[in-house]
């Protein structure tokens, strides 16, 4: 039962490592294009519920969010009812890459899912989500600078 967390983590490791390869051609470095393909997927998403959504502090996030920015891949607009939000949209240089990410995830959940039936897929989704669920439980406790008991 230990070694799920070791596997989850050399699984996301390795696809990591895979993006940050192919990607490399489209200026996308490391890690940004899970920045930018949740970007494309929620156009006007705010700095904060992006973060949020890939689990990452505020400051990580802005360093990617700023890097894709300078890049010319996803452009700040201000809300028209708050100026002090800021929202993300997908330039046309972001949402022309985003197909080519957008196979690459396809292609690496098929090579992830080879030989498992669409039973054990499905199982297997449900799973992680009920795992992804109570991770976020610690993940918001610790965030807030609380400190876990072990």
């Amino acid at each position: 039962m230990k070694e799920i967390l070791r596997e989850i983590g050399m699984i996301a490791r390795a696809l990591d490592s895979i993006s940050n390869i192919e990607f490399k051609e489209y200026d996308l470095t490391k890690g940004q294009y899970l920045y930018l393909v949740r970007i494309c997927e929620n156009p006007g998403i705010i700095q904060e519920k992006l973060a949020e959504m890939i689990k990452v502090d505020r400051t990580t996030a802005a360093r990617a969010i700023l890097k894709l920015e300078m890049n010319g891949f996803i452009e700040k607009k201000d809300d028209e009812h708050n100026k002090k939000i800021k929202k993300l949209f997908p330039t046309e240089k972001g949402n022309t890459v985003f197909p080519f990410i957008k196979r690459e995830n396809d292609h690496s959940n098929c090579v992830a899912l080879a030989g498992l039936s669409e039973n054990e897929a499905e199982t297997l989704i449900n799973l992680l989500q009920r795992v992804r669920k109570n991770i976020e439980i610690d993940w918001e406790f610790v965030k807030k600078g609380n400190k876990r008991t072990y």
